[in-house]
């Protein structure tokens, strides 16, 4: 069973304002640019709105604490509304992870407003701040790796042949697996999924916008 302490507990407090901010947000995005291209199927089953209850999943809510990544339930999206569906597939996906990024911004802009107003260290608003800069980044970036069914993968696809990019799409239905079985390949290898790969293109985006890790 997992050790959560009360310090723990806090964090989690403190971390939960971002997280579902980045992940509504996240799903949001998806469901309002396949929108703007045609496709109504997000908007029709209610989808297109920021109540946290229409998106969240309480597994993948759960695996951002436990293992620094997580998901929500996938904005439904149909290709064929599309004019060019790869195109559309392409930027329906960037969406989620754009507007992670752009919410990351925001979190440092507060950050920063907070250090030059020189609001105390100690307050929740200075600590929400800082960790939904990190909340924000960690999804846009775990959301990118080329894994179908993440978002990078329809990137990736939209610049493969499509018989390729049919065939490389086709593996979604075996990507929550491909995820367990590169984690736990880490296990055995000392390759970590988020030490080696995540955290490091994290840590140099918090960077660029000024934030400490």
């Amino acid at each position: 069973m997992f050790d959560i302490t009360a310090q723990d507990l806090q964090l989690y407090l403190i971390m939960a304002p971002g997280l579902l901010i980045a992940l509504v947000c996240h799903e949001v995005a998806h469901g309002y640019v396949a929108y703007l291209l045609g496709d109504p199927t997000a908007k029709s089953q209610g989808r297109l709105t920021l109540n946290p209850l229409k998106h969240l999943d309480p597994i993948g809510t759960l695996a951002f604490f436990f293992v620094q990544f997580g998901w929500a339930r996938p904005v439904p999206v149909n290709a064929r509304y599309f004019r060019n569906p790869r195109q559309g597939m392409m930027l329906t996906a960037m969406a989620g992870p754009g507007i992670n990024f752009l919410l990351a911004s925001i979190f440092a802009l507060i950050f920063h407003a907070m250090v030059a107003f020189d609001i105390n260290g100690q307050s929740a608003f200075y600590a929400v701040a800082y960790y939904g800069v990190f909340v924000n980044l960690i999804l846009g970036v775990f959301n990118l790796l080329p894994i179908p069914p993440l978002d990078g993968s329809n990137v990736v696809a939209y610049f493969l042949p499509p018989q390729a990019a049919y065939k490389f799409m086709s593996l979604s239905r075996y990507g929550f697996i491909l995820l367990i079985g590169i984690i736990m390949l880490g296990r055995f290898t000392g390759f970590s999924l988020v030490g080696e790969i995540i955290l490091p293109m994290v840590r140099a985006m918090a960077g660029l916008l000024g934030i400490p890790m």
